[in-house]
């Protein structure tokens, strides 16, 4: 326990010592914008931070996802970060510039400051520490800057473990958790409603059969089917809502002879997205002709990686060693017991462990609350003990393992 303590203390230390540096990179790459599939020149700057650090592997895949690693170790571990941001919105809203990365009054400013390159920031200065530190333990920390996440969350790490064979043992996200300690979220899928009707001259429009009434019936229904869906303990309930409604017509003087209907679908534990597709097929009727969409846009390096917009829910029990190595490190770092929680909003978790069942957990600098809000901003402190908390997360992952 001693030797514990000592090395939680000298890694607190040297996360404070790096305290300015921390927030100096994140303003870096928080005045890089990076919408998904325009990442390459944040990738770029973050690679040279990688090996500034002196990073045992610093590499880029075929998606365009920065890759790197400390440590040789037998076994996996990797901290996740994207760097991927959604777009400012309404300018009128921001008090700064959002490119701005100004560092005032303990914090950093900017899109993506805490969704989610914070994190990324406070990865590469837990990486500096354990190679400052000499880690040659267990584990192959691997640190991966992934892209495309807010168009498509999982996408980047399907790619990682589908074509690249990056098969982790265990996986820390680092998105925003306010320090929580998260196991888990709900998943979601995109559905689209299909209505076609008939057109006819609009001075006449019992001659016609019109779409647009057809999905209005159904996004009525589908109002109602949310109040319906099931619950869970842990994750919450199953939600889902209409989001876009569009239509086709010949004319504004004709009846509309099509009509879409898009779907944000959240499942909850136990749901799937064919039980999903069931009951709205069951809600609508057979008016509809159901899709799910598939994400097919090309990577900054021209890379397409096609998914079906299905993003499967995922929860770690309480009582799993990673969620224990976890807490048991956030305790360390904070000084109070872990707040173990969830997300409401999806992430790369989708991919890693609802999809490919890899134990995965989350810790992260940030209050999620202003995640794609105006004035996006990051307390420092949070940064130095995110930091802090990576570097420490596999020695504590070890002597668990030992016990």
């Amino acid at each position: 326990m001693g030797s514990e303590t000592k090395r939680r203390g000298i890694i607190e230390s040297k996360a404070v010592s790096y305290r300015d540096y921390t927030a100096d990179n994140l303003s870096q790459i928080v005045q890089i914008p990076s919408l998904s599939g325009e990442e390459r020149a944040v990738i770029a700057r973050l690679g040279a931070m990688l090996r500034e650090a002196n990073f045992d592997e610093v590499r880029v895949d075929g998606l365009g996802n920065l890759i790197g690693r400390v440590g040789h170790g037998p076994r996996v571990l990797a901290i996740d970060a994207h760097i991927d941001i959604v777009d400012t919105g309404d300018l009128s809203r921001w008090e700064l510039d959002p490119f701005s990365g100004l560092v005032r009054d303990g914090k950093v400013f900017g899109r993506g400051a805490v969704d989610q390159k914070g994190g990324a920031a406070a990865m590469v200065t837990a990486g500096r520490i354990l190679k400052e530190l000499g880690y040659d333990g267990q584990f192959s920390v691997y640190f991966t800057f992934t892209v495309m996440e807010e168009d498509c969350d999982g996408l980047c790490w399907k790619y990682l473990i589908e074509e690249e064979n990056l098969l982790p043992d265990y996986v820390c996200l680092t998105e925003p958790t306010n320090l929580g300690l998260y196991r888990g979220h709900r998943g979601r899928v995109e559905i689209e409603l299909h209505f076609s009707g008939l057109s006819a001259h609009g001075s006449a429009p019992e001659r016609g059969d019109n779409a647009i009434y057809k999905g209005c019936r159904a996004a009525l229904e589908i109002e109602k089917l949310h109040q319906r869906l099931k619950d869970d303990e842990f994750l919450g309930k199953g939600s889902v809502a209409v989001t876009q409604f569009s239509s086709r017509s010949p004319s504004l003087c004709a009846i509309p002879d099509g009509c879409l209907l898009h779907l944000d679908r959240r499942l909850t534990w136990g749901e799937t997205m064919e039980s999903a597709i069931q009951e709205v097929a069951e809600t609508v009727g057979g008016e509809a002709r159901i899709v799910v969409p598939s994400y097919n846009r090309p990577s900054y390096t021209g890379t397409v990686f096609t998914q079906e917009k299905y993003f499967p829910t995922w929860k770690l029990a309480e009582d799993h060693p990673l969620v224990q190595a976890g807490a048991r490190t956030a305790a360390s770092i904070l000084g109070e017991p872990a707040r173990i929680g969830k997300w409401t909003f999806s992430t790369n978790g989708v991919a890693i462990c609802g999809r490919h069942g890899i134990p995965c957990i989350g810790f992260g600098p940030g209050n999620e609350e202003l995640a794609h809000a105006p004035n996006e901003h990051i307390a420092i402190d949070h940064l130095e003990r995110a930091a802090a908390f990576y570097a420490l997360l596999p020695y504590v992952l070890e002597g668990q393992e030992a016990l």
